[in-house]
């Protein structure tokens, strides 16, 4: 992920928009983290780091990678999102779009999120016209205008969604802020970042 461009261009804007949020020495849980590329970023700037990530495979890359800031304490791996408290919960490169419903990890990270907090996520953006080539976009852009939701058959089971679907699961806890792109970007950008407050 580090050699691609593009990538590198959504990351940095993410992580942008996460720093500009913490306040000085706040706390942040990277939810679903991979090999720490955010986080090793995060405590970089000062900000307690708190890690999930789930898959195995991914934990042993990033012992590796934030190998110094693991064992200085600024990265600490938690086994589960409720194990720590933080001022904001980032969740990069499309890690909730593997869910089906959100509305019990909302729930969840309300109990992870201080009041006033955040909670910010880069999705695949379903109007993105980059994908209009595929057969799989075109058979289901009807259950995204009716539903603002649909799945890809595959291995890993995609989930698309429209922002007012996510809005609606993060409800009571959370309500939805921003969404970027906004104008022409939001059928050009393969992401989008939605960004929510913990009321």
């Amino acid at each position: 992920m580090l050699a691609s461009r593009r990538d590198s261009r959504v990351r940095d804007r993410f992580q942008r928009i996460a720093l500009n949020l913490l306040g000085d020495g706040g706390g942040v849980l990277d939810f679903g983290a991979g090999t720490g590329i955010d986080a090793k970023t995060y405590a970089a700037h000062g900000h307690p780091t708190f890690v999930y990530e789930p898959s195995q495979a991914m934990r042993d890359y990033l012992a590796v990678h934030c190998r110094d800031e693991i064992d200085g304490q600024r990265i600490v791996a938690v086994p589960s999102p409720i194990g720590c408290k933080v001022q904001m919960v980032t969740a990069n490169f499309a890690v909730l779009n593997h869910f089906a419903d959100h509305a019990g990890l909302f729930e969840e990270l309300s109990c992870v999120v201080q009041p006033g907090g955040f909670v910010l996520a880069s999705m695949l953006n379903p109007y993105y016209l980059g994908d209009a080539r595929y057969g799989w976009w075109r058979r289901n852009l009807f259950k995204l205008l009716r539903s603002g939701r649909y799945a890809i058959p595959s291995e890993s089971r995609i989930h698309r969604f429209a922002p007012r679907v996510v809005a609606r699961a993060a409800a009571p806890y959370f309500r939805l802020e921003r969404v970027q792109p906004r104008g022409l970007g939001r059928f050009t950008d393969l992401y989008m970042f939605l960004l929510f407050r913990r009321t």
